[in-house]
């Protein structure tokens, strides 16, 4: 196999793989956050007692919705919908992978229950290292905040999150691997050294718009997540002119709460409201939420315990994260740290 920095490549084809790597190599890290001397506990977690919060439906903008967080001993995470008494919780798994247009969505047993846009939820499963909480929810919409996922980690701060006694475990991958797409993005993950216990991200996004390239390289620790999850979704000036007009006539668009204050909205040169999350002038906004609210998300459906190692993640989105993940999960490709 040589010394390739993407190892094994199982999914896609390692001449995309070749130019996504020459790419990334043309761009320069915007912001560095490593933490050295954190290391993650032995034992597992969960939130100290209930908390709940509500919000603005994603997809039913002019409903309020609400989550219940609950603390659990076993069963990792799991959504529990009370309008749908007869149903199981859905637990957060790759096995529980419904689809992944335009956001992930989680189903099990009936197609009737499911949980969509679960990334800005999950995400905290691995970014604070939370092992198990019960979430109940008043429908499969759940609620869009204005900072993002920051309403949230507020919850579980205030909740406090407190060992049980059990063990917690950490998988990494046996060999470097990666997933890649036809576009040149791809996804590599990378076995953890002398046995460390800690995450690193390596996440760089490319977009034709204000946005444009953002690099960054960062230990995931609940501080480095604290701050990346003020990072809002992003869409184009054009996606949303959409939403507002003639996406009102399809039903996934319909009812969409998306605001000037809950989306960060970019033009082919500039931004139409405030960005934020700035570092040395510039917007990193976008790159922090693909880091911490998109990726973290997928590998959060890592349902055998907390991964550790690296992952370098360009141009990648959520599909190619599933699959990734879904990959690693079935295919006897993770170990025990």
């Amino acid at each position: 196999m040589g010394n390739e920095p993407y190892g094994k490549v199982i999914l896609g084809h390692k001449e995309d793989a070749l130019e996504g790597y020459r790419l990334l190599a043309d761009m320069p890290v915007d912001e560095k956050r490593l933490e050295e001397d954190w290391n993650p506990g032995d034992a597992q977690t969960t939130i100290g007692r209930r908390v709940s919060v509500t919000g603005p439906g994603t997809f039913f903008g002019h409903a309020q919705r609400t989550l219940e967080f609950i603390p659990a001993t076993d069963g990792g995470w799991r959504f529990d919908r009370q309008d749908l008494p007869d149903s199981m919780p859905i637990t957060v798994s790759a096995e529980n992978i419904w689809t992944t247009v335009r956001n992930i969505v989680l189903c099990s047993g009936s197609p009737h229950n499911y949980m969509r846009m679960v990334e800005h939820i999950i995400a905290l499963k691995d970014g604070l290292a939370v092992d198990n909480v019960l979430i109940k929810m008043d429908s499969g919409d759940p609620p869009l905040f204005d900072r993002s996922s920051m309403d949230l980690v507020e919850a579980f701060d205030d909740a406090g999150i407190v060992e049980i006694d059990k063990k917690a475990t950490f998988l990494t991958v046996k060999e470097p691997v990666s997933a890649v797409a036809s576009n040149g993005g791809f996804l590599t993950f990378l076995p953890a050294e002398d046995g460390s216990k800690k995450l690193t991200l390596d996440c760089a996004i490319d977009f034709k718009t204000a946005i444009g390239r953002q690099r960054a390289v960062i230990d995931v620790t609940p501080n480095t997540f604290r701050h990346g999850a003020a990072a809002r979704t992003n869409c184009s000036l054009l996606m949303m002119l959409y939403c507002k007009t003639i996406g009102k006539l399809f039903a996934d668009v319909r009812g969409l709460g998306y605001t000037t204050k809950n989306i960060l909205i970019a033009g082919p040169r500039r931004y139409f409201n405030k960005p934020g999350l700035m570092y040395n002038g510039k917007s990193l906004e976008a790159v922090w939420h693909r880091a911490c609210l998109d990726l973290l998300a997928a590998i959060a459906l890592v349902d055998r315990g907390r991964l550790c190692g690296k992952v370098v993640s360009y141009k990648a989105g959520h599909a190619l994260d599933c699959q990734m993940i879904k990959e690693l999960c079935t295919s006897d490709l993770l170990v025990e740290v």
